[in-house]
């Protein structure tokens, strides 16, 4: 078991919380392309309201706790660990709420180097539980854009964990699956889903395009999102998404783990 206050020690400690290693100025240049609506930061989320430059800096110094000043513009950004325990709180209260019910639960991932560990022992968890942890549209094809342009990915699992792997990686043993903030992947998973005739997921648990996207087509999705990836807070805030948790998303897998237990004994899961 671990405590609120250990817990919060770890978060400063491990870089998760407190000042991060996403600087001022990747944040602030989210914002800007997210007011232009540019899809790089939307992430499958199509705002109903304006959010201008200084909406969306009130709003993360709201949610997650940075400099709510126009005028800081440079240094590291900062993570109100505070903010990130309650965060940890909702979320475990999510996974609790579809445990009792015994629902039906779709895990993805565009970190799955830093994450798929944490997700994965959640989706465990679940499935002990008596949930039904979804893996639809396994080995799908999905184009998605990059920096070097549109490349095909395709959508694997592991251990119940929703990710994309480009093409004949998993033959060549390459590593656990790609960055990606797209939402096509879910969009794919969701579509699988429907096609089959097996169940939709009453709750999607992840992060970037995974929750974004399954938020906006009306499904209930919680997550983490870093201080750069306003999205998941504007879904927030406008009730596509139901929980955004604030934390830093790219620090080593094992600094998840007691996340993991943290979530897993608030949900009443822990094994």
């Amino acid at each position: 078991m671990v405590s609120r206050g250990a817990l919060r020690a770890h978060l400063l400690a491990a870089g998760l919380a407190g000042p991060v290693a996403t600087s001022r100025e990747e944040s602030l240049r989210s914002y800007r392309l997210f007011a232009a609506r540019d899809p790089r930061v939307t992430l499958g989320l199509d705002p109903e309201w304006a959010w201008g430059e200084r909406d969306l800096i009130a709003l993360m110094a709201d949610r997650c706790g940075v400099s709510g000043d126009p005028q800081h513009v440079s240094g590291q950004d900062v993570i109100d660990p505070e903010r990130t325990l309650s965060g940890l709180d909702a979320f475990a209260g999510r996974l609790a709420a579809v445990a009792e019910r015994r629902g039906t639960v779709l895990f993805g991932t565009g970190h799955p180097q830093r994450l798929l560990g944490f997700y994965a022992a959640l989706a465990d968890a679940l499935s002990a539980a008596g949930c039904l942890v979804l893996t639809p549209a396994q080995g799908r094809c999905v184009d998605i854009t990059t920096r070097f342009g549109v490349r095909t990915h395709t959508i694997d699992y592991v251990r119940g964990v929703a990710m994309v792997r480009a093409p004949g990686a998993r033959e060549a043993g390459c590593g656990t699956g790609v960055h990606t903030h797209s939402p096509l992947p879910v969009r794919a998973a969701l579509e699988g889903a429907a096609e089959s005739g097996t169940s939709l997921p009453e709750l999607v648990v992840g992060d970037h395009g995974w929750v974004c996207g399954a938020g906006q087509l009306g499904f209930e999705a919680i997550g983490l999102a870093d201080v750069d990836d306003p999205a998941l807070f504007v879904g927030e805030a406008e009730g596509r998404v139901s929980v955004a948790v604030p934390l830093d998303d790219a620090v080593r897998s094992p600094c998840y783990r007691p996340l993991t237990r943290y979530v897993l004994n608030r949900a009443c899961l822990s094994r």
